[in-house]
């Protein structure tokens, strides 16, 4: 028993992922491989590629700057010098050599034999919506953060309004529109003036299943085609005229199909036009070509991962602010000094996000000391309401009235060096490493608490 106790926790690090949100990801999964504490825990890299493979990674890719530089290989796997990702290969080739290439394909069924605990680090539509969380569970894996539920609702923001508004949270006017809908409108101006007398300019288009600011868009003039490629790109979706396909040059559609693969902007593979798929850019290409020799009405493409609903709410005039909460002992939230993102007019989108120099982060933000409370307080309150357990981030607006608009949870938060988490948890003292011992000491005190004998065995190891 003595022995068992001094042996370090096995702790996979789950990063990379389906998701649109994967490099960011897998960014945050090197993060906390570097940081935990080697005297205390063990760690494995778990990457999991965007076909939903669990690979136990070769440490040295741990370090590349992008998934597609190792996997599957950008001297290898790309188009007219575009890397592209696995699921762009053609789906003849096998993919075993290059999960071999880079680590060690493991089934589920084996993960008790390789880790005790699974570290999340995965973001988005099967990471961070209760997907992976329900896997974990079903064979007896603790994991970090919060469970199935809160998980599911947080990601959810179609429903998640719905129960805000029904909880007394403030919020902005807003009109959900679904695919099937948008699909259904000839008049697409009718919708755009309805939409603009509704809300007002200008006004938010976004994605209702995503995260890292992807799929969003600010209308600001009354433009129809600025709208309609804003929905677009909120649905996943995107139009090509025979006007425009046609005054492509080779260099345009290089540029054109890079923007399409990278799932970070454009809608990336596989892709769907009317009932016919499409994995690879060689297909697509072929395809379009052939079609404009011999028709002229424009093509829409959708991706297999397009949203079945999209969001457009009022623009909120203020200050964009991100508080984390962190659950102490006996469930006791704790809210941190929230960070203001200070951008100007820059919309706070992915690049900006993530890219250094273009979005100064003020880590406390310089609100008195009533309004600071103010916001921590409905920050809690967030959190109570979805259940959350561990930690998570929630993200909102001040308006010029003070008033607090809560609009994004978020219950895996980036583990990226320059994330929120992390600035904040130095406000209070903790340093990375000490912040990653408290998520996976909590977590193993909520599982233990909900009945997981193994956590419990594991929380005495983390405590000795």
């Amino acid at each position: 028993m003595q022995n068992a106790l001094l042996t370090p926790i096995k702790v996979a690090i789950f990063f990379g992922g389906i998701s649109r949100e994967r490099e960011i990801s897998f960014a945050g999964g090197r993060t906390v491989y570097d940081h935990l504490d080697r005297k205390k825990f063990e760690p494995l890299p778990i990457f999991v590629d965007s076909l939903g493979n669990f690979i136990l990674l070769h440490k040295q890719y741990l370090y590349q700057g992008t998934i597609r530089e190792f996997y599957p290989s950008a001297t290898i796997a790309n188009f007219w010098g575009i890397p592209l990702y696995i699921e762009s290969l053609p789906t003849t080739e096998s993919h075993e050599p290059f999960i071999e290439k880079i680590g060690k394909k493991i089934d589920p069924t084996d993960f008790s034999k390789y880790f005790d605990i699974a570290f999340l680090c995965l973001h988005g539509p099967y990471g961070e919506d209760g997907t992976i969380q329900g896997l974990l569970r079903w064979y007896q894996i603790p994991y970090t953060g919060s469970d199935i539920l809160p998980s599911a609702l947080a990601i959810n923001k179609v429903f998640q309004q719905k129960l805000l508004q029904q909880s007394g949270f403030l919020l902005p006017h807003s009109v959900t529109l679904t695919q099937k809908e948008w699909l259904r409108t000839d008049d697409k101006k009718k919708l755009f003036d309805q939409i603009t007398a509704t809300l007002g300019l200008p006004f938010v288009v976004k994605s209702s299943r995503q995260g890292s600011s992807i799929g969003v868009t600010i209308i600001e003039h009354s433009v129809l085609d600025a709208f309609i490629n804003a929905v677009h790109k909120a649905f996943f979706m995107e139009a090509i005229s025979y006007d425009q396909w046609k005054s492509y040059t080779r260099k345009e559609i290089k540029n054109w199909l890079a923007s399409l693969i990278d799932v970070r902007e454009g809608i990336g593979f596989p892709l769907r036009i009317d009932d016919q798929i499409f994995y690879t850019p060689y297909t697509l290409l072929d395809y379009l070509e052939l079609y404009f020799q011999k028709k002229k009405p424009p093509i829409l493409l959708i991706s297999t991962q397009a949203e079945a609903s999209i969001i457009i709410e009022a623009f909120i005039q203020g200050r964009e602010f991100s508080c984390m909460v962190l659950e102490a002992e006996k469930g006791n939230p704790i809210p941190l000094p929230p960070t203001e993102m200070v951008k100007g007019k820059v919309h706070f989108d992915y690049r900006a996000k993530y890219l250094p120099g273009i979005v100064r982060k003020q880590t406390p933000m310089v609100l008195s000391t009533s309004l600071l409370k103010r916001i921590r307080k409905q920050a809690i309150n967030l959190f109570q309401l979805l259940d959350c357990q561990v930690y998570a981030r929630i993200d909102g607006f001040i308006t010029d009235h003070n008033e607090i608009i809560l609009n994004d949870p978020n219950t895996t938060a980036g583990m990226h060096p320059a994330s929120f988490l992390f600035h904040q948890a130095a406000e209070i003292g903790l340093h990375p490493t000490q912040l990653l011992t408290f998520i996976i000491q909590r977590s193993l005190e909520v599982r233990k608490d909900q009945g997981w004998l193994i956590a419990e065995t594991l929380l005495q190891r983390v405590q000795k």
